[in-house]
């Protein structure tokens, strides 16, 4: 499980069929990231919050990996999209404090990056003591340590492309912030 603030534990419906704020986190974590499509909010790390404000009501905290990212937007739309499919009026509101952070990605938003060709970030920096360096970026394909820059952004400006000198592929890599 990745470490962005606010997460709750695992969804579950209250006695007397009350969706609880576990159950809308559930199903607004599922919504796919509109940029990687392999990831969902909550492998991603951008989900940071949701609350129930009343009845049928609903406010939903997001992080986007930069600021001026443009893909809020559609997360918002999707979030509110598959929230009303249940019943729900969901708020989302666009928090950039705390800055969102590649820590906040979770391990298994790291599998699946990898599994879809691209280099996930480095490993989650620990809350104290000495931080891992990570020299190389290793290629999702072959392995290899011996990789190049192409270009510092790729698709998204999260991303930079780079080239494997061992198997000579292309790919990209999720940069670490």
């Amino acid at each position: 499980m990745s470490t962005a603030p606010g997460r709750t534990g695992a969804g579950g419906t209250a006695p007397g069929g009350t969706t609880t704020e576990a159950e809308l986190r559930r199903l607004a974590g599922a919504v796919p990231d509109p940029e990687l499509p392999v990831l969902t909010l909550e492998d991603l790390g951008v989900l940071r919050a949701v609350r129930v404000l009343g009845p049928g009501r609903a406010e939903v905290d997001l992080t986007p990996t930069y600021t001026g990212c443009p893909a809020v937007e559609s997360m918002a739309a999707d979030v509110t999209g598959v929230l009303a499919a249940h019943g729900w009026q969901a708020e989302v509101r666009t928090v950039l404090s705390p800055a969102w952070s590649t820590d906040w990605i979770s391990a298994e938003g790291r599998r699946k990056l990898r599994e879809y060709g691209i280099a996930p970030p480095g490993p989650a920096r620990p809350r104290s003591g000495p931080v891992p360096v990570e020299l190389s970026v290793r290629c999702p394909r072959c392995g290899s340590p011996d990789t190049a820059l192409l270009s510092r952004f790729s698709s998204t400006a999260c991303k930079a492309l780079r080239r494997c000198r061992a198997c000579d592929e292309p790919f990209e890599h999720f940069k670490e912030v």
